[in-house]
């Protein structure tokens, strides 16, 4: 998302080329939706790869010398043309912005969809909240007339994070620019301070659990055994989550477990909890290394929808 305030900004001091990736196939740099910006002097953002970067860069540049509107959809397989190991293929937008029809950034924000009509005189844009789907790297190119349409922002998974002390603090100082979007719950007054943090009273904290989508992480690790097992039950008592976590030992496992089984909830759903939390073989217990293997973990779990970019 910090292109838009990079094109705002370099688009208001003067002329500017943006790179964007349509799609890509197999192995390949960065997703679909990342752009890059380049200018006669300089270049903001990557689109990752060395020499795919490289010769796009030198196509920015070369649109720059055409009429502002102007663009181009460049196609490149990665190893036959570039000589990169990757194997994949990328198909870029490059375009001279038009300064004077940068209005739609005024709506652009996370979760909203960037519609972009390909004309011959430029592109025309506007956002909007409809869907978005997947443009492929391979077969025709998007032409004249083509409508693309991304969802802004990308994929990011909610993270549901039930606990503000060391280990909470280090997760949510980690989670910065990965593909998380955080929801962070205490019950103890003295965490209103922490920016992020939502203080719930203790009878609010399970109806928390309840309104998690279901896409969403829930990592409970509560100063407070008790409270801690009342979210678990909670978490597994509702719709199944991508993940629910539990910070703790093999003790604590066996005790929530027996516990869970007393209570009623069934082998299924006893399955789903995760406990100790974190990548396996990483054993260090300090907070950081802690939050390091819990955001890998998460990390490796199969997204509920892709980070989609555009459609023809």
């Amino acid at each position: 998302m910090e292109w838009l305030g990079d094109l705002a900004r370099l688009a208001a001091a003067g002329p500017v080329a943006m790179i964007s990736v349509l799609a890509t196939e197999g192995s390949a740099p960065r997703g679909a939706g990342t752009r890059m910006l380049v200018t006669a002097g300089g270049l903001t953002g990557t689109i990752g790869g060395g020499a795919l970067e490289f010769r796009a860069v030198e196509q920015a540049r070369a649109v720059l010398d055409h009429t502002p509107g102007t663009w181009r959809v460049q196609d490149y397989p990665l190893g036959p043309l570039l000589g990169q190991c990757c194997g994949g293929r990328v198909r870029l937008l490059v375009e001279h912005v038009d300064r004077d029809a940068l209005g739609w950034l005024a709506g652009a924000s996370e979760g909203r969809v960037l519609v972009s009509v390909l004309r011959a005189g430029g592109i025309e844009r506007h956002v909007g909240d409809g869907p978005a789907a997947v443009l492929s790297a391979r077969g025709d190119k998007p032409r004249e007339g083509s409508r693309l349409a991304e969802v802004l922002g990308g994929y990011r998974r909610p993270l549901f994070l039930f606990g503000a002390g060391h280990v909470g603090q280090a997760i949510a100082r980690h989670a910065i620019g990965l593909p998380i979007r955080l929801a962070w719950f205490d019950t103890r007054p003295v965490f209103e301070s922490i920016s992020g943090v939502t203080v719930v009273p203790e009878a609010a904290a399970e109806q928390c659990v309840a309104e998690a989508p279901g896409e969403a992480a829930l990592v409970i690790l509560t100063h407070d055994h008790a409270l801690d097992y009342r979210l678990t039950l909670a978490a597994l008592r509702r719709a199944p989550l991508a993940f629910t976590g539990l910070i703790g030992s093999q003790t604590k496992r066996a005790r929530f477990l027996s516990r869970l089984e007393r209570d009623g909830v069934s082998a299924e759903a006893r399955g789903r909890l995760t406990c100790p939390i974190g990548l396996p073989g990483v054993t260090g217990k300090e907070p950081d290394v802690i939050a390091v293997a819990l955001l890998a973990q998460l990390l490796q779990l199969p997204q509920a929808r892709a980070v989609r970019a555009v459609a023809a």
